[in-house]
């Protein structure tokens, strides 16, 4: 079993001040979304060139700040497409299945297989913890405690299959 380097720096100052963060975002409206806002905080975090940062607490409120106004303007633009898309193309067509072609389903199916091999490799907790998470809508708490392992488990497990699900991406994306 390998073990894996104490958090440090900005990691550290996240994981001691997590409570905190997720409050702020549930009180700037998350609702819901707060634990996967802050999943996304983790990530940059994680991601984060080394180096000091002179006051970690304000750089992660930052950090939340800025996801979150990133998920409102995505999911507006997200809104803006859908009214423009349907305005454009009106009601449905009569006499035309609004159903994918039987090609983009076959193609949607391979790729479904691709991503559940990627999980399945990673091994049987971290796909269903990813299953339970993002198919079964579960927040990551309710995940933890019904796999019976903390919190930060579930995330590290999460991160493992967002990156596999991310490489797969990738490469179905250079094809």
């Amino acid at each position: 079993m390998t073990s894996t380097p104490a958090p440090d720096g900005l990691q550290a100052a996240f994981l001691a001040h997590r409570e905190r963060l997720l409050r702020f975002l549930r009180a700037r409206g998350a609702g819901e979304a707060a634990e996967d806002l802050l999943h996304e905080v983790w990530l940059k975090v994680s991601a984060a060139r080394p180096g000091p940062v002179a006051a970690p607490l304000a750089y992660l409120y930052r950090t939340a700040n800025l996801v979150m106004i990133d998920r409102y303007r995505s999911e507006n633009q997200a809104r803006k497409r859908e009214r423009a898309w349907s305005e454009a193309t009106g009601a449905t067509v009569p006499g035309v299945s609004d159903a994918p072609s039987g090609e983009r389903v076959v193609i949607a199916r391979q790729h479904a297989r691709m991503v559940a091999a990627a999980l399945d490799a990673l091994g049987e907790r971290p796909a269903a913890i990813f299953r339970r998470h993002r198919i079964d809508g579960v927040p990551q708490k309710a995940v933890a405690r019904e796999f019976g392992v903390s919190l930060s488990t579930v995330e590290s497990d999460l991160r493992r299959a967002y990156r596999a699900v991310l490489e797969i991406r990738e490469r179905l994306d250079e094809d």
